[in-house]
């Protein structure tokens, strides 16, 4: 890298939308290389970008590029990154920026990796699917996600922690980091593929406006911690609980036997989730992605309206 290379970039009209204090919502970029095949990434991604611009807000899906940090991208580079081979892009946490940077590779931003760059060129909401959180079965094994949203005060909108994990240990270490998690129309916390998991939370909000006074009330306080917000399913869409389950164990069980773990570990499992279930996981997966890019639009609107 030269001396004095710029390293982020922000979109010319997101830029603009964030000078004027117009409403933007961040959009991480895994699911498009890691979180789904093509082309639904592509389409899936791009249906989060209409979501969020329908609800009146815009759109800043944030990857990097040739080792730069980029903050809305463009269709053809949505494209591109669906398009290339899983292995030829890192997933992009706190840890990964400067080798990125400084091997000028292609990195998808995780929950983690998005707050950061969020912060950095000042957006304060984020939509994605499933956070994670505390893997099932090795309570030491916790997702660098749930450490960045101790840290740093940009509001995921989600649908909760990915169902492959240990939900009741996810919410504790959430509890542990000093993070409020608000669900959104619900007093319990969502299992992503389906609507309800049976725990509570500490707060409800019944509507966007709800939900934006909370996130602003943070700044207010200057809190340095992020907030969850926690949006069930569309339940047109939902799989059982009981059924997501045992189809989760069953595809627990396969990677084990094929001793699959670390990075490789969440790829494989939604994958092969979404086999075991006939894809009806996947067809949830995508349902809560574009209804999280909407809702996160609408509460983002509200926020805007407070400052």
């Amino acid at each position: 890298m030269k001396k004095g290379e710029k390293v982020l970039s922000v979109e010319k009209g997101v830029a603009a939308a964030l000078r004027r204090g117009d409403p933007v919502v961040a959009l991480e970029s895994t699911v498009i290389t890691h979180g789904l095949p093509f082309p639904a990434n592509r389409e899936t991604a791009l249906a989060m970008e209409s979501a969020v611009r329908e609800a009146g807000a815009l759109p800043a899906t944030i990857a990097l590029i040739d080792g730069r940090i980029r903050v809305g991208l463009s269709p053809d580079e949505i494209d591109r990154l669906a398009s290339l081979p899983r292995h030829s892009v890192r997933k992009c946490s706190r840890r990964d920026f400067p080798i990125i940077v400084a091997r000028r590779e292609n990195g998808a931003t995780t929950v983690a990796g998005t707050m950061i760059v969020a912060q950095w060129a000042g957006i304060r909401v984020l939509a994605t699917g499933g956070i994670g959180g505390v893997h099932r079965g090795q309570p030491f094994d916790i997702s660098a996600d749930l450490t960045e949203l101790g840290r740093t005060p940009v509001a995921v909108v989600c649908s909760g922690p990915k169902s492959i994990l240990d939900l009741p240990l996810t919410l504790e270490v959430l509890e542990t980091q000093g993070v409020p998690v608000v669900g959104f129309q619900t007093g319990t916390l969502p299992a992503f593929y389906s609507r309800d998991s049976g725990l509570e939370i500490d707060a409800r909000a019944e509507n966007p406006e709800e939900a934006a006074k909370i996130i602003h009330a943070a700044g207010r306080l200057g809190m340095q911690q992020g907030i969850l917000v926690a949006v069930p399913v569309p339940e047109a869409d939902q799989v059982p609980f009981g059924e997501a389950e045992a189809v989760i164990k069953a595809a627990i069980k396969d990677a084990g036997s094929q001793g699959i773990h670390g990075k490789a570990l969440t790829p494989f499992l939604l994958n092969r989730i979404s086999e075991l279930s006939r894809g009806t996981t996947q067809r949830a997966n995508v349902s809560l992605l574009v209804n999280n890019g909407r809702v996160a639009g609408m509460i983002a609107s509200a926020l805007a309206r407070l400052a």
